[in-house]
């Protein structure tokens, strides 16, 4: 079977109740690929158990001059041998498909989910459990899909040994018999505390991993505040405490091949020291004694096999397990709440004309109106990432009560859950606060769904990326100086933190959603540069219904309409310059000063004649901002 149809085209809908049914599910996914493994396993281990048979006909053959049987004998045992070639080449062949095919199967789940939930996903589960699961997780579970199907053929195979031995030898063939399975059930002890180490050396690994994740992702903040060492500790200690559980799994691991190895060599021991007591005897002549011999040495392979199959087995339980986890996080698909009239048409309106229908959020009470720039003002930045998640709709769950989620956003007067999700993020754009760069180059970062209302080169000068252009142009020779062919390194490393967030804002206007949500869109810029971007976000968008979060009151000036968002609920809205007056709890987070001394300073403005000029009431806020 070939491993050129992966990707697969649709890696299926796996059954999430339990790891158990997770594994279930994977083996009956492959069944073909589990029946080949089997027939190929069974034809080498058989024809390597039936060596010794021959083997030993031959040496009685020898013993007795019989020179028929002794050229039956060499012919059975090269054929056997030609079988073997093949049996191995072909079960090496479909184990390592089936290996790579489960592994294959459930990274390509754990992307779709990625790709499903968004950013919401790593919100519930950390960004360093995820990447454990795709990597390391995904290898363990495609380890035990593999060698299934080489316990299968080992359990057919040590069945037609012990057949074969009761038939010769009615006392050994017992022993064989039973000797394999109690053998085998000796490992059984060993495989809980193996599970229970194993589990923990994963979650310490994970969050090892996640720990890595972060340092990374902040190591430009870490070397302006000094802290790389601080954070160098942090991750020393926790590789000691995955490494300290690594080396108890291993002891356990290595208990369970040492005994592998010894107690089926004392069983081979003692079959054969019974047999050449039968052989002292009369009762068996020197070649069938070389045959059990033969044998029950075979045995020794598919009992390392029911070993390794226990091992698979304890590591795969605990990799499915985190698999599950991941996978059976779920969006919120809720029927209730504003629905609007609950009708087939009003669905096709919200989709058909979303650009005139306002977006409205019930948990916070906060309303977009169509067709123009609302700025929300939110002190609590936590606060301001979860509403803008949750007016894109489609918020992912983990389990919760329904009763107690926040209502679905609405758009029209129709819930976004509601909507197929397609149709709900081809309406509603959420640009989130730490978007992601994929590399490639910039041509293809903007080759997106888009309308085709913007193009490229006026959504980069909205976003005020000509610096960012030409420093992709210098550090990309090949690009012949056209930026759209410069390469882009992976999540934007190369970078400072403003301008992959400039190239990330142009991708989010080029694309032209009929409601586009920015969250802290210009957090990473200067006040100059800001002030040109919220100025191109003002023109570009004019007409489209625009959210913004942002504190920034070169943003905020720009906006029709701006929001403030108080413990959770709309606590004021009007203009900039008329809550910057009027609200002390605005003032408050724009400026940054305290409640007090924001009161004070809106009473003392208040008197005074306001400026023709924007920034004439804001030159205080500015100063802030450039401070920051």
């Amino acid at each position: 079977m070939s491993l050129l149809h992966l990707p697969m085209p649709d890696p299926g809908s796996p059954d999430l109740r339990s790891s158990l049914r997770l594994l279930a599910w994977l083996g009956r996914s492959q069944r073909k690929g589990q029946l080949l493994s089997v027939l190929w396993g069974t034809l080498l281990m058989g024809s390597q158990a039936a060596t010794p048979f021959l083997v030993g006909i031959g040496i009685q053959a020898a013993i007795d001059h019989h020179a028929r049987q002794l050229w039956f004998a060499g012919a059975g045992a090269l054929t056997l041998g030609v079988l073997q070639c093949a049996g191995s080449l072909l079960l090496h062949r479909q184990a390592v498909w089936n290996w790579v095919t489960a592994a294959s199967q459930v990274r390509q789940l754990v992307a779709r989910q990625a790709s499903t939930l968004g950013a919401g996903l790593s919100r519930r589960i950390a960004t360093g459990e995820i990447v454990a699961v795709s990597s390391g997780d995904v290898e363990k579970i495609g380890w035990f899909v593999e060698v299934s199907s080489r316990c299968g053929a080992a359990l057919v195979v040590w069945l037609g040994v012990s057949a074969a031995v009761l038939w010769r030898e009615p006392q050994l063939g017992l022993a064989v018999l039973l000797g394999v399975p109690v053998l085998a059930v000796s490992v059984w002890p060993l495989l809980r505390p193996l599970e229970a180490r194993f589990t923990r050396q994963r979650e310490l690994g994970g969050k090892a991993a996640e720990l890595a994740a972060d340092t990374v992702a902040g190591l430009r903040v870490l070397r302006g505040i000094g802290g790389e060492e601080l954070f160098l500790d942090r991750y020393r200690a926790a590789s000691q405490k995955v490494r300290a559980a690594a080396v108890r799994t291993a002891r356990t691991w290595s208990l369970m091949q040492a005994q592998q190895v010894l107690l089926p060599g004392m069983f081979v021991v003692g079959t054969t020291w019974y047999g050449a007591h039968l052989v002292v005897s009369g009762r068996i002549g020197v070649g069938e004694l070389v045959a059990v011999y033969g044998a029950c040495a075979f045995l020794a392979g598919p009992l390392r096999i029911l070993g390794e199959t226990a091992e698979a087995w304890t590591a795969a339980r605990v990799a499915a397990a985190r698999a599950v986890r991941v996978l059976a996080v779920q969006r919120d698909e809720q029927l209730g709440g504003e629905t609007g009239d609950g009708s087939a048409e009003g669905t096709a309106a919200a989709l058909t004309a979303p650009e005139r229908a306002d977006l409205h959020d019930p948990a916070t009470g906060l309303t977009a109106y169509a067709g123009r720039l609302t700025a929300v003002v939110c002190g609590d930045p936590d606060l301001a990432g979860a509403v803008a998640a949750r007016l894109g709709g489609h918020v992912p769950v983990d389990g919760a009560d329904s009763a107690s989620r926040p209502a679905s956003a609405t758009l029209g007067g129709r819930a976004l859950d509601t909507l197929p999700l397609e149709s709900a993020r081809a309406a509603v754009l959420v640009h989130d606060k730490d978007p992601v760069l994929l590399s490639g180059t910039l041509a293809e970062l903007l080759d997106i769904p888009r309308s085709g209302r913007i193009a490229p080169a006026a959504a980069l000068a909205a976003a005020c990326a000509e610096d960012v252009l030409d420093a992709l142009v210098d550090a990309s020779p090949s690009a012949g100086g056209d930026p759209m062919r410069a390469r882009i390194t992976e999540r934007g490393r190369s970078l400072s933190g403003g301008q992959r967030q400039r190239l990330a804002l142009a991708r989010a206007l080029v694309a032209d959603p009929p409601v586009l949500v920015l969250d802290e869109p210009t957090s990473a810029v200067d006040s100059h540069t800001e002030s040109r971007v919220a100025a191109g976000i003002a023109e570009l968008r004019k007409g489209r219904t625009t959210v913004v979060f942002a504190t920034s009151p070169l943003i905020l000036d720009r906006a029709d309409r701006v929001v403030l968002l108080q413990q959770g609920r709309v606590a004021g809205q009007g203009t900039h310059r008329e809550l910057m007056h009027s609200q002390a709890e605005y003032r408050a987070v724009v400026t940054r000063e305290e409640p007090v001394a924001a009161a004070s300073s809106a009473s003392a403005s208040s008197a005074a004649p306001v400026s023709a000029s924007p920034f004439a009431s804001m030159s205080a806020s500015v100063r802030a901002e450039e401070k920051r």
